[in-house]
């Protein structure tokens, strides 16, 4: 057995999942350290699993099979009717001018409730530490440092072991660290210090609330079944939007992604993102004018539904790293990969690194960790790629390459969407690998 202590750098999905996994290994203590002081139910954002995918991760034992989750079927895509067409709505109670109704067989979870059940899964070893900052990250047999030399790739080499430091200057040692620690990642700077996170050009504002404001709206939540995901098209990007369970078992809420055009205030000095209720009354009020100027009333009016509170903006980074593990030290989830949430594969991928590498640790039993970082490094390098990619080709034909959504009908919207996936199995996520 591999025994000894590990690090988990970030305490939420990815983090939660590396933990659970190293503990089944055989480490004999596993510490989470997340930065936030509190717990993370107050983070509401949608995610979605693709039917298959959340099947195969259930059967792995990652996720438990009444996992709360929201049933899709149904992604119509639509746009406004062009100029001189009624009020530019094109359809019935302000939905807009339908260009195609995709079959889209997934679920959609809000993020604490599916990290909360990740949580209360985590085998009795794993001990999670709020409010640790960590500052830094090394390795003892020299491969890297944070701010180091850029170190041993993923070689398998002999270090004994790797440490980190926490923002009270406490340093400790530990027989693998493992960073899950987001798309600013200090841990990615120890292990990849060459890969940062790119900017593709335009932003993403989120918002979620309690469906029942939707009430409010002309025609209350009967325009829009609860089955379906909304994907307003308009010139230089599009509004994602669908319903996601409530934190409270029995309710809903809905949950949007607007991509659009970088807004004239935005200043980017590295990866960067304006948190909820940290807009202010005139940027908000901005992003909503825009939304009425581009989208069919009814959706617009779903965006000024949302609370302050319940705003953020996100720019949009790309991020493939070249290697994710130097000596001890291990990277996985949005460390190791950015990938554009067009790809609908954000979850699926923090919990399929997980998954590579415990099922690297059984494949090759007892030993040392590092023939197992050097499989997982193997596996997980390639595949983060090519989700990534496929990101970026999904951005400019959705957004930046967008076709004139005027002209589109069905069958042109099927061809449209085939030519995005040619070559490449990754939307939703890859099927998991299963090894005997």
């Amino acid at each position: 057995m591999r025994g000894g202590a590990v690090a988990v750098v970030g305490g939420s999905i990815a983090g939660s999942a590396f933990a659970g996994a190293a503990a089944r290994l055989g480490a004999e203590r596993v510490v989470v350290l997340e930065r936030s002081p509190g717990r993370l139910e107050d983070r509401g954002l949608g995610i979605c699993t693709h039917n298959d995918r959340f099947a195969e991760l259930v059967d792995a034992g990652h996720l438990a099979p009444d996992t709360r989750r929201h049933r899709l079927t149904v992604r119509s895509w639509v746009t406004r009717a062009p100029a001189g067409r009624g009020d530019g709505d094109g359809g019935t109670r302000g939905r807009g001018r339908l260009l195609w109704a995709q079959p889209f067989p997934f679920h959609s979870h809000h993020w604490a409730v599916l990290w909360q059940a990740l949580r209360e899964s985590a085998p009795a070893a794993v001990e999670y530490r709020l409010g640790s900052t960590v500052t830094a990250v090394g390795d003892e047999g020299g491969a890297s440092e944070a701010g180091g030399n850029e170190g041993g790739g993923n070689e398998s080499g002999a270090s004994a072991g790797a440490w980190i430091e926490e923002a009270d200057g406490t340093r400790t040692p530990y027989d693998l660290v493992i960073g899950a620690d987001g798309y600013r990642s200090v841990v990615r700077a120890a292990v990849c210090p060459q890969a940062v996170p790119e900017y593709a050009g335009y932003v993403c504002w989120r918002g979620s609330f309690d469906s029942a404001l939707l009430a409010e709206l002309p025609g209350g939540a009967g325009v829009w079944p609860e089955e379906e995901c909304i994907t307003v098209c308009y010139r230089g990007g599009q509004v994602v939007i669908y319903r996601i369970p409530g934190l409270t078992p029995g309710t809903t809420q809905v949950n949007w992604v607007f991509y659009a055009p970088t807004p004239d205030w935005l200043r980017l000095d590295g990866p960067t993102a304006v948190a909820a209720g940290a807009l202010s009354d005139q940027q908000l009020d901005g992003m909503r004018e825009f939304a009425e100027r581009q989208l069919p009333s009814y959706w617009a009016g779903v965006i000024a539904l949302t609370p302050r509170e319940r705003t953020l903006l996100q720019p949009v980074y790309d991020l493939a790293t070249p290697h994710r593990t130097a000596g001890r030290l291990l990277i996985g989830g949005d460390a190791a990969t950015v990938v554009r949430p067009h790809n609908t594969s954000g979850a699926v991928k923090a919990l399929q690194d997980a998954h590579a590498f415990e099922q690297a640790g059984r494949r090759l039993g007892g030993g040392s960790w590092s023939p197992l970082l050097a499989a997982y490094d193997r596996e997980r390098t390639a595949a983060g790629l090519e989700l990534v990619n496929l990101g970026r080709t999904l951005g400019r034909a959705q957004v930046t390459g967008a076709p004139d959504w005027s002209v589109m009908d069905e069958a042109s919207m099927a061809a449209w969407w085939r030519e995005q996936l040619t070559g490449s199995g990754g939307f939703g996520g890859h099927a998991l690998r299963r090894t005997g």
